[in-house]
């Protein structure tokens, strides 16, 4: 049986047992605070068991990509080095909100897996929850009597807290669980010793597949349990780890879902994979296999590499793969990206985001790689440097400062400097490269640092946005939390009527006030989490239940959502004159500017960037006014036009808004009319990624004040210059410096003649050569004329010249070409520019160093004397 095959009958199992099938949520999570991944089969239905939101169905079944890379479920530092562990894999699962509960899941569980899969009964065994007395939980009796129906009591075992009670952090949904873990040893090995000694303790052929999970509780924030509004049922079926049973491989790796990768890593790198699991070669291709898949899927949903939150991630993922492709691997050139049509090939028919992405996914995974190998080169020679101090200090110990600062600053991994240090007969300081580790994730944990307290409830009511229609509302708090952070103690409070627009879609969160007669706040932020658009506020009313005034401020709403308007003019006017290749791929919408991220494979000419502007003010000039369908079916708006974009999630009610022809599904604030949005002006086009360009822009006030600002400066020109006609003034000032240049460097000229007559007659006869040791204040071009002259006539000649231009120390030493095998100038000018606290470089015979020391030339000079 396929791995397409496999995935199609479970779906297919749970359509016969009225399950709803959905597709698969962005494997990146936009718009939860506590999650940048999707680490779960019931990430995208936690809104559902919290009670936030009613689901679309009350049994859903779906496989949904998961990330488990970061947090609490980290799985990247076993990714390679086992036959099971994965950053990137498929969850298999069934969900009930509020429907069935222990008895349905268990038994369907029981029928699929060995009447449909046709796994043999006698190689499963389930777990339950033994209960916890700490937390007062009693043993899962119920899940226990149920099992009996399907499998011998001796193969039902009691699990602790820590396999068997799911939870999904330190706050959230959660319940006990029953696993049910697969025995695909020989007879032989069966025989030696029973499955029943072997679950949960890491063997890699007594395996969980599947994890049902009885979700009644929530975990507060101050660590209590309370029930949730209603039982659930929450099931996850690793889908690689059952592919392996019912495909009787003994790896992952081995089934179809990594094969036809591996085979074209083997293609590509001429290496064999084994499957040994020590073997480095065969490590470096499961790591491969494994990461580009993560990365691939990200990219394909939306997340960029980047050098922060989500974007560190999936870079550090990339970079992982390719460090261990070059190492061994032998993998000096990009090849990665060429996996990406393969996983395409495989996966594409359900995950239809990488056939739409491919192109995309390929350029930016090729981009990433030539950038990190250039940086691996640059480490090569930084750790080389390292060595030869190392060696020149008598010690055997690379300090790990060093070693620290190649890591973090230079993103040099500290596996491959370890290596090239036990090469050279040296070590690393562990302890010291540890505690300099530790002293990093201390400063990145003080930095994030905050405490936040559970919900004060002061009236179970629906939240009611009014943003889209108004400013200012009358509204008491309805729930409120205490936050401590570095910056001091705040309140995140819920309104009962809340015209603060909630951070989303890339427009940033209100800000403004909340007060009354007696007391006034400052709302600092507002953010959605779990459905709740939450703002903070800088202290807690007295009476937290009285009636406010909310007044969001309106200077910075109102250029804000001209920016947001803006974006989506710029958006079609893009897709006009570059392509409908193009589509958005991240924005910011703030009151001061807005960057806007599309795909395109090439800078924009002058041209184009005029003809974007062009239409975009024409669009605005034309007054259009603005049409909301504010909830309206998601078909019907795609219907209409609307753009969908790849890597957002969306319910089957949506927002569409339109100006004119510009049809985008949108959450954002918008003004009434283009008329509102004042003026378009494209600041800056460059690259955001391989495949991403940006545009940063302004407009509405701050388009108003960028026109001020240039009127200003063209009359204060215009006085300076003492003509109205300011061009050519400029370009007469232009003619005049040319002219002076000119001059100058003829003045240049002359003196340096003068100075090599002078220099000529000073060498000095030491050993096999004739040495010139000479103090200037000539500039670099002419001292190098000078020596490049001096080296060519002067037979025997070491030339050593020290300059003071501009009140900066340089060393040049030329060493004529009958010299070459005896003297190195940059060994010599390497020696003298530690005096000067520089560095420098060039060729045999002839080399440069700046630096920083003025002071230091005299001592540089004194020990030229002696070269």
């Amino acid at each position: 049986m396929t791995s397409q095959e496999i995935r199609q009958q479970f779906l297919d199992y749970f359509k016969s047992k009225n399950h709803l099938i959905v597709p698969s949520a962005p494997i990146v999570l936009k718009d939860d605070p506590t999650l940048m991944f999707s680490n779960s089969g019931m990430t995208q239905f936690k809104d559902y068991f919290l009670g936030y939101k009613e689901p679309k169905a009350s049994r859903i079944a779906d496989t949904q990509k998961c990330l488990r890379v970061s947090g609490k479920h980290n799985d990247l530092d076993d990714v390679g080095r086992d036959t099971y562990h994965h950053t990137m894999f498929e969850m298999l699962g069934n969900w009930s909100f509020g429907d069935y509960f222990k008895k349905e899941a268990i038994t369907w569980a029981w029928e699929l897996l060995t009447e449909v899969y046709r796994i043999p009964k006698e190689n499963l065994y389930v777990t339950i929850f033994e209960g916890d007395e700490k937390e007062n939980l009693e043993r899962d009796t119920e899940a226990y009597d149920l099992w009996k129906q399907f499998v011998s009591e001796d193969r039902i075992i009691n699990g602790n807290k820590k396999d068997n009670f799911w939870e999904m952090g330190a706050s959230g949904p959660c319940g006990p669980c029953s696993e049910i873990h697969v025995d695909l040893r020989t007879l032989e090995e069966k025989a030696k010793i029973s499955g029943l000694e072997l679950v949960n303790n890491d063997h890699p052929q007594v395996v969980e597949i599947w994890n049902l999970v009885f979700m009644q509780f929530n975990r507060k924030a101050d660590g209590s349990l309370e029930n949730l509004p209603a039982k659930h049922i929450d099931t996850g079926m690793g889908f690689e780890r059952l592919c392996m049973a019912l495909q009787q491989k003994e790896s992952n790796y081995d089934t179809d879902v990594f094969t036809p990768l591996i085979a074209k890593v083997e293609e590509l790198s001429g290496k064999k994979y084994t499957g040994i699991l020590t073997d480095e070669k065969d490590i470096a291709i499961r790591v491969v296999v494994d990461h580009i898949r993560a990365v691939s899927f990200a990219i394909a949903d939306g997340q960029l590499p980047s050098n922060g939150g989500a974007g560190y991630v999936i870079r550090r993922i990339l970079r992982r793969g390719i460090s261990y492709a070059y190492r061994f691997l032998d993998r000096k050139e990009p090849f990665l990206f060429e996996l990406v049509a393969v996983l395409q090939n495989q996966m594409g028919k359900f995950f239809p985001e990488l056939e739409k992405q491919g192109k995309l996914v390929t350029e930016v995974i090729k981009s990433e790689e030539e950038s990190f190998l250039k940086t691996i080169e640059n480490g090569l020679l930084r750790v080389e440097k390292l060595i030869q101090q190392t060696f020149a200090d008598g010690s055997k110990v690379l300090p790990s400062v060093e070693v620290f600062e190649l890591y973090d600053t230079y993103g040099f991994p500290d596996d491959l400097t370890r290596i090239i240090a036990e090469e050279k007969g040296l070590t690393i300081d562990e302890a010291g490269f540890e505690a300099e580790m530790a002293k990093q994730k201390q400063r990145s944990k003080k930095d994030s640092a905050s405490k936040v307290y559970d919900w004060v409830v002061l009236e179970e009511k629906p939240e009611n946005f009014v943003g889209y229609d108004k400013i200012e509302s009358e509204t008491y708090i309805t729930r409120y939390r205490k936050v401590e952070n570095k910056d001091g103690e705040f309140y995140q409070i819920v309104l009962s009527n809340s015209p603060f627009y909630p951070e989303g879609g890339g427009q940033i969160g209100d800000k403004g006030v909340l007060e009354n007669a007696v007391e006034s706040f400052e709302v600092l932020e507002t953010k959605k989490e779990n459905g709740l658009i939450i703002s903070l506020i800088n202290g807690l009313p007295k009476d937290a239940g009285a009636v406010f005034y909310a007044k969001v401020n309106a200077s910075e709403r109102k250029n804000s959502q001209a920016n947001h308007s803006v974006t989506h003019l710029l958006h079609e006017a893009l897709r006009e004159v570059l392509g409908t290749h193009v589509e958005q791929k991240g924005s910011f919408v703030g009151p001061d500017y807005l960057r806007f991220d599309f795909s395109h494979f090439s800078k924009m000419t002058e041209e184009e960037l005029t003809l974007i502007e062009e239409k975009v003010n024409a669009k605005i000039k034309e007054n259009i006014a603005l049409q909301e369908f504010r909830n309206i079916p998601i078909q019907e708006a795609i219907d209409k036009g609307a753009m969908a974009l790849f890597g957002e999630k969306y319910g089957d009610s949506v927002r569409m808004i339109q100006f004119g022809t510009s049809k985008e599904l949108c959450g954002g604030t918008h003004v009434k009319s283009t008329s509102e949005i004042g003026h378009f002006k494209i600041n800056s086009e460059s690259s955001a990624a391989a495949g991403i360009r940006r545009i940063e822009a302004i407009s509405g006030d701050q388009s108003e004040e960028y026109f001020k600002s240039l009127e200003k400066q063209v009359a204060e020109l215009s006085q300076l210059l003492k003509s109205k006609d300011i061009v050519k003034s400029i370009e007469k000032l232009i003619e005049e410096n040319s002219a002076l240049k000119s001059e100058v460097e003829s003045l240049k000229k002359e003196k340096a003649k003068g100075e090599i007559g002078d220099w000529k007659t000073a060498y000095e006869h030491k050993g096999d050569k004739q040495l010139l040791v000479k103090k200037t204040s000539l500039d670099a071009a002419s001292v190098k004329d000078i020596v490049f002259q001096l080296k060519r006539e002067i037979p025997t000649s070491v030339t050593i010249v020290l300059s003071d231009y501009d009140g900066k120390p340089m060393i040049t030493v030329g060493i004529s070409d009958d010299l070459a095998t005896s003297y190195q100038a940059g060994t010599i000018v390497k020696d003298l520019a530690k005096e000067i606290q520089g560095g420098g470089g060039g060729n045999p015979g002839f080399a440069t160093a700046g630096g920083k020391n003025l002071d230091g030339l005299e001592n540089a000079y004194q020990k030229a004397l002696n070269v």
